[in-house]
């Protein structure tokens, strides 16, 4: 693939909703802890209700008792709106009873986005095409997967896009109903990816912890469930996928049809109204690995319909074991509170009013571990969405580059393996092209944030394979991607430029680049990931100017200007 995308040709937008239910506390002998949800109230406004079934993203969970302000603080639900612009009208459109409110309060500061509620992100009822948030592209049609470019396109949206997220609201399945007020309800897509729980009982008082983060058996029949009619054959119809990072059988499988209401009679020690998501993570040490939870984390607040950060994220993990994590500045992007973990919960009946089983970062076919993707297309909008939302919430700012200036990022790494041996060199020769501004970086010794400050105003960025190249999520639309070598894991980081829609490129002559050694790997022998690396400096510089000329190319690029310096 080596064309650069041209993104503000395909980009259309539009957004999901976000909302917040009255405040209830629950009386008696049970422990309380104060919730506020996204969505939870019966307009009065018959328009509105007709408008929401109308636009009701397909699958969705209703708007069920809402109302258009927050009972409690007696504030507008446009209030709790934390977006970027540009989502904003898809927001609005999946949530009418919010755009309403706006239309009819002057001081509203939305206004200016109902003139296009037609926007809509692709996954909704009756979202017309045209309207969508962005389109993918394919530059053909490869055998075995579709006979056209249409039919590319069409199949690479469903398996990374927008679309991805309509086939999840397509497949869920009630597997406990309930019969009257106050019931438990629980709602699944297939092999269990993904549920949705009102009213979930799991009794901690007798945890059975070991060194296992996903123990199978942590719970027992009776252990986890709700008041509600039960379908146990049906949910054990999808125990296909059971595995720790792919699905939430093994952690459902016991769940159990109660015969007693959560709300009454001291069945809950702790009752938890703010809504919970329920995440099992990967390696947290690990960029590449840990943002699979963080998309996830994003693509399931598609599903749930809510962007609200007033929200527990609760860490399933059946050990005893912290959780080392080097991104968690990330978290603040999905919730206002830190991260708990389940054994807080410990000795105790525990409640949850509203709780969301959340994508897992290991499915088969899921995003982005592994997956299959059609060749020859690129640029999906979800991915450039969670880039944006990410930004926005942690205040991550675009700074606007001298006239004419190219910045150069070179991620340097101070690991045993695959350090540049020639990095001085390299960085001499970027130096002598006057329009470079060029910055030598090593990531481990910088906060988070600040990583991602520097990447977020990068027009290329070079680094030899390792994680921190997922830090292309979070280039401008603009940039290049250099992965200066892919020590033959060729598909990881070019599917990743794909899904974000940037452009990638790497090392492409061989005899080229010299391996200090065959690589040491400690158990599978020679491999060219544990070894170190010189890199001939003139075809290095080559490389370079070419992505500088896609840059400066590129329709988003701030300066129209030609080089005639490159």
């Amino acid at each position: 693939w080596a064309m650069a995308p041209r993104l503000s040709c395909f980009v259309a937008e539009r957004r999901p909703r976000e909302n917040k239910t009255d405040k209830r506390k629950w009386m008696g002998d049970q422990e309380v802890i104060e919730n506020e949800f996204g969505f939870s109230h019966r307009s009065t406004i018959t328009i509105l209700m007709l408008l929401q079934f109308a636009m009701e993203p397909a699958g969705g969970f209703g708007l069920e008792d809402q109302s258009v302000v927050d009972s409690a603080n007696e504030t507008p639900l446009y209030s709790n709106i934390r977006l970027p612009d540009e989502h904003i009208p898809y927001f609005l459109h999946n949530n009418m009873h919010i755009a309403v409110t706006c239309e009819k309060d002057s001081l509203c500061p939305f206004k200016k986005y109902l003139r296009e509620l037609e926007s809509c992100w692709g996954y909704e009822k009756n979202c017309k095409p045209e309207y969508r948030f962005s389109y993918p592209v394919c530059t053909e049609a490869t055998s075995g997967w579709a006979n056209t470019v249409e039919g590319a396109e069409e199949i690479f949206w469903k398996q990374a896009d927008f679309g991805y997220v309509k086939e999840m609201l397509l497949e869920m399945k009630t597997l406990c109903e309930p019969v009257s007020a106050g019931d438990s309800s629980l709602a699944c897509t297939k092999y269990t990816r993904y549920c949705r729980a009102t009213n979930l009982y799991i009794d901690l008082r007798n945890p059975r912890r070991n060194t296992d983060r996903y123990k199978e058996d942590f719970l027992e029949e009776g252990e986890i469930g709700g008041h509600c009619k039960l379908n146990k054959e049906a949910l054990v119809a999808e125990g296909e996928h059971k595995s720790p990072l792919q699905s939430w059988f093994a952690e459902l499988q016991t769940y159990s049809q109660l015969n007693f209401q959560l709300m009454e009679g001291g069945n809950c020690d702790l009752v938890i109204e703010k809504p919970t998501y329920f995440m099992k993570l990967d390696a947290g040490v690990n960029m590449y690995h840990h943002f699979c939870d963080f998309v996830n984390l994003y693509i399931s607040q598609h599903i749930n319909n809510s962007f609200n950060a007033d929200v527990n994220i609760v860490m399933w993990d059946t050990s005893s074991y912290g959780y080392g994590d080097l991104f968690s500045d990330t978290w603040k992007a999905f919730s206002d509170y830190n991260i708990i973990h389940l054994k807080t919960f410990d000795h105790k009946r525990v409640c949850f009013k509203e709780a969301v089983f959340s994508l897992l970062p290991r499915m088969r076919y899921g995003l982005f571990y592994n997956t299959p993707l059609v060749p020859d297309c690129f640029s999906t909008g979800m991915f450039r969405a969670f880039s944006q939302h990410v930004l926005f919430r942690l205040n991550i700012t675009k700074d606007v580059p001298l006239t004419g200036r190219i910045r150069v990022t070179f991620l340097v790494r101070s690991t045993q393996y695959r350090r540049i041996l020639n990095q001085q060199e390299l960085v001499k020769a970027l130096k002598t092209v006057s329009v470079f501004d060029v910055r030598v970086v090593d990531y481990k010794d910088i906060g988070f944030l600040e990583q991602l400050k520097i990447t977020h105003n990068s027009d290329i960025f070079i680094s030899i394979h390792g994680a921190g190249l997922t830090h292309l999520f979070f280039l401008p639309d603009w940039a290049v991607i250099f992965e200066l070598y892919n020590c033959d894991d060729d598909r990881c980081y070019l599917d990743l430029a794909r899904l974000r829609g940037v452009h990638y490129t790497t090392w492409e002559k061989s005899d080229k680049v010299i391996p200090q050694d065959k690589g040491h790997h400690p158990t599978l022998g020679d491999h060219p990931k544990f070894t170190n690396y010189s890199f001939d400096v003139t075809e290095f510089m080559r490389l370079v100017l070419s992505a500088a000329q896609i840059v400066t190319q590129h329709p988003k690029w701030h300066f129209t200007q030609y080089h005639t310096e490159l």
